[in-house]
């Protein structure tokens, strides 16, 4: 319970600030990467709350560890800056996609309506969602400073425990498209999962189902990205 309620504090906490963030006139007439210097500034755990507020109830414990620290000062400006053009690619090139910039990080959100979905109980990857995956390869392809957190979620249908490895497969099956299918370096992935623990809609209903059986693919600046940031900007 005591964790539990640190735990709550500390993501109330990073709500308001963003919250106060949003508010204020300055920030809102800001782009992400200038944004970035703020925000980094302040720490990061903000990614880690756009994936799941459920760390320790499923998936296998990396999700923090990849994510890391947030850059602030001028490399937060610089990293903030290439973060912006790849989103923007994703973007482009995957029109069905839900993608945020969050942080140094960027969460591309697909479900049953934006380009990867599964069938029922099953975690092949579809036609379809191959042809969705190509295009997003091709963009790790160009930007290749960075590493890739793949989490796999499901709705409330079925037992916890059925859905926990539903998820893991799902998500493993997308890590392993990128890796074997299309050659990326598997040192750049890390592959979680939660099950229904960290629904973002409601699952009393058809289409908040199909909104929760989702797969995130959070890509972030790796360290080699970070350090010629840090270099850029006059720092060691």
């Amino acid at each position: 319970m005591k964790t539990y309620l640190k735990n709550f504090a500390i993501l109330s906490f990073i709500v308001a600030f963003v919250a106060s963030l949003g508010s204020c006139e300055a920030t809102q007439n800001m782009n992400n990467k200038q944004k970035g210097a703020v925000i980094g500034a302040a720490g990061g755990a903000i990614l880690g709350a756009v994936i799941g507020n459920n760390a320790g109830k499923g998936g296998n414990g990396e999700a923090g560890a990849v994510i890391g620290g947030v850059v602030g000062g001028a490399a937060g400006v610089i990293i903030g800056d290439r973060m912006d053009k790849q989103a923007q690619k994703i973007e482009e090139e995957i029109p069905g996609a839900v993608v945020e910039r969050v942080d140094d990080g960027i969460v591309v959100t697909f479900d049953e309506n934006s380009g990867v979905n599964f069938e029922t109980n099953k975690y092949d990857i579809t036609p379809e969602s191959k042809a969705t995956l190509e295009k997003l390869s091709g963009v790790l392809v160009e930007y290749p400073d960075t590493n890739v957190l793949v989490v796999g979620h499901t709705d409330s249908t079925g037992s916890d425990e059925y859905n926990m490895t539903l998820s893991k497969n799902r998500a493993y099956a997308v890590t392993n498209y990128f890796t074997a299918n299309k050659g990326l370096n598997p040192a750049r992935f890390t592959t979680n999962w939660y099950g229904e623990t960290a629904p973002i809609a409601d699952n009393n209903t058809v289409e908040g189902r199909a909104q929760n059986r989702r797969v995130n693919v959070v890509i972030v600046p790796n360290e080699k990205m970070k350090k010629e940031a840090q270099k850029e900007a006059g720092g060691n």
